[in-house]
């Protein structure tokens, strides 16, 4: 029998509805980040760095893109005849079929797979935040404590504390209690949904709790545990760690990349990210061009201005074109003469010329305040805008637009333009 010391469940089913149009045709971690890279790619980088050859990749949600990004796990050096890493989709079974209805479902679901490896320790991980973390050392800790479980914790502000899983532990970071998103939280160390689970506990708990609905970690599978006297442990993070799940935090953390230091190195010699790399030219800068504090992605040309962004690769940026707090995604176009402030435009849109994007005074979404917020513009993937538009702030576009969309011109500051056919 395959002897594994510790393999990975990373759950990458997410939806990502928080992020709007830039998850209607993807999940939330094949969505690109940094230019080159997609947000899966660093839990899957911090898997091979700390050691881990065995990850199983649960999906759901939208799941070509993801799939088609691992591919046989080449970028990560997890391409292995014995472990590797292992898409994982909800399938057919004879007596019931049924999606992941929740986080310990999916791993539920998946049982054969982990037995199969005959693990020690199984590591559980969300495939949406961005951190470089060492799972190995978080593993020395879990054994030294002779934990059963080992939950990766981090201090919050203790007024966001409600909007997380809060763990209460001694001084020797036991767990005494464990609270599922308090409305008077007594502690400020929130769960960063990183565990290690002894197999046997895991196994277990999964199968006893296994009737119940949306079987969830946090809600079912850590207070079974720690109900039953299994020794429940807090890993205190200290790292730069972001989920990236709304767009105001996903502009914020790929903004925070290009501060003169960075707080999130994508640098380091000694802990790289790894990526599949499509075989591009080097970018091209014209005699014109001028960039400042930005990063580039191979294969873009740029003839206009670009300040303080993240362009992704494959984009032209035309003559006379400005660019400013923006993050442009792989293979987008934009027009000669066009100006965009604070937008996150997706992949493979088309920006006409002499357009003003992301200008105006501040209005709310008329449609999803609590998404589209925060003064950004929205451009949804392989949308078009004609030539010569005004696009105001918290607007969000998606779909093949003509000029006859846009009234006078312009589509004003709140505003909503999604066509037909293109949202799903």
């Amino acid at each position: 029998m395959i002897k594994k010391e510790m393999i990975a469940m990373l759950l990458a089913g997410g939806q990502g509805s928080r992020l709007g149009v830039l998850t209607s045709k993807m999940a939330k971690p094949a969505v690109s980040f940094g230019g080159k890279y997609r947000i899966i790619d660093f839990p899957l980088s911090n898997c091979i760095n700390s050691g881990i050859d065995t990850v199983g990749v649960l999906t759901q949600y939208q799941p070509l893109r993801l799939n088609t990004h691992i591919g046989i796990g080449i970028p990560w050096d997890l391409d292995r005849n014995i472990g590797g890493v292992t898409v994982l989709p909800p399938y057919e079974k004879s007596e019931n079929s049924e999606w992941y209805t929740g986080t310990a479902n999916a791993i539920y679901q998946n049982i054969d797979y982990m037995e199969t490896y005959n693990p020690d320790y199984v590591l559980i991980l969300s495939g949406d935040h961005i951190y470089k973390m060492d799972y190995e050392v978080m593993l020395d800790y879990h054994k030294a404590n002779n934990a059963e479980v080992t939950i990766a914790v981090m201090p919050v502000p203790m007024e966001e504390a409600k909007r997380f899983g809060i763990m209460i532990a001694d001084e020797n970071g036991k767990i005494t209690e464990f609270e599922e998103k308090p409305e008077h939280p007594r502690s400020n160390l929130a769960s960063m949904g990183i565990y290690i689970f002894n197999w046997k506990t895991l196994k277990e708990a999964l199968i006893t709790m296994a009737d119940q609905p949306a079987l969830d970690f946090g809600k079912h599978v850590i207070p079974y545990c720690h109900k039953n006297g299994a020794p429940l442990y807090a890993y205190e993070f200290n790292g730069y760690w972001k989920d990236v799940g709304t767009l105001e935090s996903y502009w914020q953390a790929n903004m925070e990349l290009i501060d003169i230091v960075p707080e999130f190195n994508l640098y380091e010699e000694y802990w790289k990210i790894y990526t599949k790399s499509d075989t591009l030219p080097p970018q091209y800068f014209s005699n014109d061009s001028v960039i400042e504090r930005s990063i580039v992605g191979e294969g873009s040309e740029i003839y206009g201005k670009v300040y303080n962004s993240v362009i992704g690769c494959g984009v032209v940026i035309e003559k006379d074109a400005v660019v400013r707090d923006s993050i442009i995604m792989n293979e987008t176009h934009i027009g000669s003469g066009t100006e965009c402030n604070k937008a996150i435009i997706a992949e493979s849109v088309t920006i006409g010329s002499g357009c003003s994007i992301g200008v105006g005074h501040e209005a709310e979404n008329e449609t999803s305040p609590k998404i589209y917020n925060s003064g950004l513009v929205t451009i949804g993937e392989k949308t078009d805008i004609p030539d010569g538009v005004t696009v105001g702030k918290n607007t969000v576009i998606f779909g093949h637009t003509e000029a006859s969309d846009y009234e006078n011109g312009r589509l004003d500051s709140g505003r909503t333009l999604v066509k037909a056919g293109d949202w799903e």
